[in-house]
């Protein structure tokens, strides 16, 4: 399963909505400025997220988003889920060889259980646990 933009961005402007939580509404344009990403991609991804319930919309000069819930109570899987859709690395049939099939919803069940296990809390107290001259390695 690979998670594109949608779900990538969509998890960045959760995030900086939950660092922010309690301090009043965020702009998007402050979020898209702080982590480099286009404003008007970002305001597409809010419309879903804000019909689900996640974010909550403040009209004004000082207006913005905020998150609905607390950070705690919104997991990395309602996010993905939102903008991403069902979470399934592979389609399947029943007509599949039943060990590949039970292979394929295992890998799902695996990979929605880390998803939902995680919320934005997580993420944030992670990031700010993390330190400025990290390595980022990939596999």
């Amino acid at each position: 399963m690979k998670i594109s933009t949608k779900g990538r961005y969509g998890l960045t402007i959760m995030m900086e909505l939950a660092a922010k939580f309690g301090e009043g509404p965020t702009s998007l344009k402050s979020i898209a400025e702080r982590n480099h990403l286009s404003e008007h991609y970002l305001e597409q991804l809010i419309a879903p997220l804000r019909n689900a319930g996640l974010v909550k919309s403040i009209r004004g000069a000082y207006g913005g988003y905020i998150l609905s819930k607390e950070p705690q109570d919104i997991t990395s899987g309602d996010v993905i889920r939102v903008l991403e859709g069902p979470i399934s690395p592979v389609d399947f049939t029943e007509e599949d060889d039943p060990a590949k099939r039970d292979l394929w919803l295992r890998i799902r069940d695996s990979i929605a259980e880390v998803l939902d296990s995680t919320t934005l809390a997580d993420l944030v107290s992670f990031k700010e646990e993390e330190p400025q001259d990290s390595y980022m390695f990939y596999i």
